[in-house]
């Protein structure tokens, strides 16, 4: 008989509600075995309406009660995080892949620990075709990357630079750069470039382009690659979160994927 994974959730906002939902759906498998978030009484209010009732604690507990812990935070949360969960040989599903970009650091010492840093593909596809591109030479990938203007209120690029959304009448690229440039720019909206990084590895050139979309409703990503493999491109219309117009549904359903991956593994292993 298999035990269920012990699952620590670290941040409740969009993508935390639903992973807490369906983990509360079904604890035959996976249980929600505590939360934790800077905003406490957001917290407190959906261990409230979870059949689980878990307790909200803080990281060093969050850690010491979990097999997994999942990150839907920020990447400003990850520094807190990571270092905890692998000293203490826990696995982590980390949801603000942006994060992990300038720390290679991270997945040597969880290979030293015997732990895994999970990352799910998040708002867009694709990604198992780009690392079997990366295999052979791959020449190039573009994320052209359409925003509407509620997705990047209050984001730093847009911040620094003084610019003013409501002043745009048609689409505008804001931004132009490698992916390590973009995580830095818009620290909640990039995690799309970071997991190309991530699949194609550190030689492959990569160019992003946010376009901020006037009367916009969509997160769409186009992704196009080359390589001796030949060429792809895929396009994603993602429907946003309604609770958060910067995260895409896709994503927190990806989230869900990868942890059925996870329980099937651990069942398998056991």
């Amino acid at each position: 008989m298999s035990v269920a994974l012990n699952v620590g959730l670290l941040g409740v906002g969009a993508i935390g509600q639903i992973l807490a939902t369906a983990l509360d759906a079904d604890p035959s498998r996976a249980v929600l075995v505590a939360i934790a978030d800077q905003d406490r009484p957001r917290a407190e209010k959906l261990a409230a309406q979870l059949k689980a009732r878990p307790p909200v604690v803080e990281i060093d507990e969050l850690v010491r009660r979990s097999d997994l812990i999942i990150e839907a935070a920020s990447q400003g949360a990850l520094p807190e995080i990571v270092p905890r969960a692998l000293r203490a040989q826990k696995d982590l599903m980390v949801m603000s892949v942006g994060g992990l970009l300038e720390h290679d650091e991270w997945f040597g010492e969880a290979e030293r620990q015997g732990c895994r840093i999970h990352m799910p593909s998040g708002a867009i596809a694709g990604l198992d075709g780009l690392r079997a591109a990366a295999m052979g030479r791959l020449s190039l990938v573009i994320l052209t990357s359409r925003k509407p203007l509620a997705a990047l209120r209050s984001a730093r690029y847009v911040t620094e630079h003084r610019i003013d959304l409501d002043r745009l009448k048609e689409p505008t690229v804001l931004f132009e750069g490698p992916p390590e440039e973009a995580c830095r720019a818009f620290p909640s909206t990039s995690n799309v470039a970071a997991s190309l990084r991530i699949a194609a590895g550190k030689s492959v050139e990569i160019r992003v382009r946010v376009i901020a979309v006037p009367g916009g409703s969509e997160n769409v990503h186009e992704i196009q690659a080359v390589g001796d493999f030949g060429r792809f491109r895929i396009l994603l219309e993602n429907v946003p979160s309604p609770s958060n117009p910067r995260t895409s549904r896709l994503a927190a359903l990806s989230a869900i994927a990868t942890l059925e991956e996870i329980i099937h593994n651990q069942r398998v292993q056991v």
